[in-house]
């Protein structure tokens, strides 16, 4: 047996959390997947936030054996690479899947703090570019609509930013190349212009063999219905869930950091930007977000305001 796979298999005792924040504990097949005991009692001071999180366990184990039975997806080899998202904490027995736009950066300071990699107690004193060092480990999720939508804002439409700068060169003159009639040599020499919905255009099209991790679908990296996630955390009660999850791990002396409030969330720009988007392109999304729109019950409502059934 591979020692990657055989790391994966010693760590299904171990608690493990994906962020929309899942806590892990088996890695199992779909349809196979074990039914964890919930507690006979939620108690203390965090005993709403635990019986919502034991609740997300039991809605995701039924979602997937949903999605097993409608659509009988391929199970078979799984490589390393499948596993990149996945950081392992040694010292807690904790496995995080971190997906980019919801908290990773955060989540990564707290288990840096946690596992001695960093001798202070504030995370945010913590350099972002340190975070994302091999070595350290976590997960947490979020509407996928909104997800996309902080992904362009922050990698695409920011300026003067050295991470906008990389996926403008990489990504933008490629999407203005493509989708952008008429475009000028400024545009195609910058890629720093792009509209949301030439991004969307790009991210669905059918010939499109590039993707990312900032938009790849969450069940596509974190594998939610491969690996049973017996702890799963949402970005909308963020710092909630982080406070039992660190508590949980025996790291409850640690603090979340807040979100900022001099920052306009992205929650609160989600139908300024899609309301300029078709109705094809609406639908194209719903379909490349299918399985997490499912898997995590949230809805195009959720984003629009109205449904689209």
């Amino acid at each position: 047996m591979p020692g990657w796979r055989r790391a994966v298999l010693k760590m299904t005792v171990w608690t493990c959390v994906l962020v929309e924040l899942f806590v892990m504990g088996d890695i199992s097949l779909l349809g196979d997947i074990p039914r964890r005991k919930s507690p006979d009692l939620v108690l203390g001071a965090n005993a709403l936030t635990r019986s919502v999180l034991i609740d997300r366990q039991e809605r995701l184990q039924h979602n997937c054996e949903e999605i097993l039975r409608m659509e009988a997806p391929d199970l078979g080899n799984f490589e390393p690479k499948d596993f990149n998202n996945i950081l392992v904490d040694e010292v807690h027995e904790l496995l995080y899947c971190y997906v980019p736009k919801v908290a990773c950066t955060n989540w990564k300071r707290v288990l840096m703090i946690a596992t001695g990699k960093w001798s202070g107690n504030e995370p945010l004193d913590i350099p972002a570019n340190l975070t994302h060092a091999p070595g350290t480990f976590l997960r947490l999720i979020r509407h996928p609509m909104e997800r996309l939508l902080s992904a362009y804002r922050n990698k695409l439409e920011a300026r003067d930013q050295t991470s906008s700068k990389y996926f403008q060169t990489r990504f933008g003159r490629k999407i203005v190349k493509k989708y952008r009639k008429n475009a000028t040599k400024e545009s195609l020499s910058k890629g720093d212009d792009v509209t949301f919905g030439e991004f969307v255009d790009f991210i669905t099209a059918d010939d499109n063999k590039t993707t990312n991790e900032h938009w790849r679908p969450i069940s596509e990296l974190c594998l939610p219905c491969i690996i049973n996630y017996n702890l799963i955390s949402k970005y909308e009660t963020l710092v909630e869930d982080a406070t039992e999850v660190l508590e949980s791990i025996g790291a409850g002396h640690i603090s979340f950091p807040t979100k900022p409030k001099d920052r306009e969330p992205t929650d609160k720009k989600l139908q300024q930007y899609y309301s300029g988007l078709s109705f094809k392109q609406i639908r194209k999304l719903i379909e490349f977000y299918r399985i997490d729109l499912k898997l995590f019950d949230y809805s195009m409502e959720d984003v629009l305001g109205f449904s689209l059934a």
